[in-house]
């Protein structure tokens, strides 16, 4: 157990950094922060944040990539009482805008080359009273811009002692804001108690202790790393590597290098993991287990095979945490596991928010059974909130179905998922026998408008360097494995797919793009497929 009851993310980092002191908790490329430098130096960037006047439930708007001083930054803020706000890097425009202005952020930190996206929206900007840059001051944008920017390097400068703050559990501790790929970007409002319980609920699952290192590709604005990496770490007196972004050649020798004995995955991750070239020795690394989602089965075999770890799977979303989860000692293929029923309910739905049966596909809602473990609200969303919570179960928005033992099997996300003729398909099902072709890296498969109404299937497809593939070879390739009517009509080669910094794939784009001059049609081609 880690030994912690108070349930504030400010007191962890306090209390951690004065047992362990000169132990490393953070690698980082070349550096290497020990628990006492965390907190002393989040306690210098608390006092910063306070002299610039930031008080108790204040907003701190966060765009940095992966880098320790964004710990900094966070950990300040929240040991303040203030909220973190962190920001996808990849955001421009009116997205960027609106997260600024809807989250009433007083302060912005922002790394140095991505200072000059102020400058579409310096009109917008509201609420903004001061951007901190991260890195040299272009000094041109600077001054073209209708705010103070200063330079978060002065933050250094401050004292280290502990800064004092009334923060309780069920107080905001961050807004982690949603996509917006179905509408404007919401705020999820999670508590100090969120985070934390995550943080303990994680640790369990994945048998972690002190000895573990963690690594985590996924950027720390995304919750999965600030909970799953950095707080179960601190929690469990553990160690911790950061890397810059995925990158399937340096993966494992990152790994060997730290030893790191786990690590997190999201999106297609994994299967890009299974189709790299040989290497030698691949049995003899540190990993013991991976943690995340959405891996395939066959996908899952091989790598746990191949390289000699477990692969843990579970359900969640920034807004409710994992609910759903395996079990280390009783996992069952496809499954991402049972409901954690100590602490939440969890059931299927139609449409009318009535109960399916055992075997049937239904949308996952959620409801705890202890205050304060799932966001509060989306801020200042009120309609979206009561939208989310009808009939008081949260509305996941995905689909699945689960077996009479009551294990769950992910289905698709209910926006992803497609109807032809009458079938209700499964994106993720086709994805997964695509995937399986030996020339094929990673595919995408969508809904585009069919001229008969409803929808027709269209497939994006990167294949692996130097490899080559007909359009007619897959089709026959799909139609010895995936029932008729789920069949790609459409196939597009591309040379990579659209994705957000946790590998995510952005079908939205693609659904937006359609049917384009790159598209290989099936019935135009005269492909027959057999029923």
């Amino acid at each position: 157990m880690s030994g912690f009851e108070e349930n504030v993310v400010g007191k962890l980092i306090q209390q951690k950094g004065r047992i362990h002191k000169d132990r490393v908790f953070l690698f980082f490329k070349d550096e290497k922060i020990t628990y006492a430098q965390l907190d002393h130096i989040s306690n210098q960037f608390a006092h910063g944040f306070r002299d610039l006047g930031i008080q108790k439930d204040d907003k701190i708007a966060i765009m940095m990539k992966n880098h320790p001083d964004f710990l900094y930054v966070w950990f300040g803020a929240v040991k303040l009482g203030a909220v973190e706000v962190p920001i996808n890097t990849a955001y421009k425009g009116d997205l960027l805008k609106h997260i600024l202005n809807n989250s009433d952020s007083k302060i912005l930190i922002i790394d140095e080359d991505m200072l000059d996206r102020l400058l579409l929206i310096k009109d917008d900007l509201t609420k903004l009273e001061l951007i901190l840059c991260h890195g040299a001051i272009d000094e041109g944008v600077a001054k073209s811009l209708p705010l103070p920017v200063s330079s978060l390097e002065r933050f250094f400068e401050y004292p280290s002692d502990p800064v004092e703050a009334d923060v309780k559990p069920m107080d905001p501790a961050g807004f982690i804001y949603t996509s917006g790929t179905t509408g404007p970007s919401k705020g999820a409002v999670c508590p100090h108690n969120y985070f934390l319980h995550m943080a303990e609920l994680v640790a369990q699952l994945r048998d972690l202790n002190s000895e573990d290192i963690l690594y985590t590709f996924l950027p720390l604005f995304h919750i999965n790393a600030q909970c799953m990496t950095v707080l179960t770490a601190l929690l469990y007196e553990a160690q911790i590597v950061i890397a810059d972004r995925f990158s399937a050649t340096t993966f494992w020798d990152e790994i060997l290098k730290y030893g790191a004995t786990q690590f997190n995955y999201l999106g297609a991750v994994m299967t890009i993991l299974a189709k790299q070239e040989p290497r030698e020795n691949e049995h003899d690394n540190p990993v013991r287990i991976a943690f995340g989602a959405a891996c395939p089965p066959d996908v899952m075999q091989q790598l746990e095979e191949r390289f000699g770890f477990v692969c843990l799977e579970g359900f969640g979303m920034t807004e409710t945490g994992i609910v759903v989860h395996d079990d280390i000692n009783a996992r069952r293929t496809g499954s991402c596991g049972r409901v954690l029923d100590k602490y939440y309910e969890v059931k299927l739905v139609d449409d009318d928010d009535m109960e399916v049966d055992a075997g049937e596909i239904g949308e996952i809602v959620v409801r705890t059974k202890l205050p304060y473990i799932m966001m509060t609200e989306y801020y200042k969303m009120p309609d979206k909130t009561l939208e989310a919570y009808r009939n008081l179960w949260f509305h996941t928005g995905d689909y699945a179905k689960k077996d009479a033992d009551g294990y769950f099997y992910f289905v698709d996300r209910k926006k992803d998922a497609i109807r032809r003729r009458g079938e209700n398909i499964s994106s993720f099902e086709v994805e997964k026998v695509i995937n399986t072709h030996p020339s094929i890296l990673e595919s995408a498969v969508f809904a585009v408008p069919s001229e008969l109404g409803e929808d027709e299937v269209k497939a994006n497809v990167v294949l692996k360097p130097n490899k080559a593939l007909a359009p007619e070879d897959l089709i026959r390739f799909c139609n010895e494995r995936m029932a008729y009517f789920a069949i790609p009509r459409y196939l597009e080669f591309v040379s990579e797919l659209p994705k957000t910094p946790t590998n995510r794939i952005e079908k939205y784009r693609l659904r937006q793009a359609g049917i384009t001059e790159n598209t290989w049609d099936r019935e135009k081609a005269g492909v027959k497929i057999t029923r």
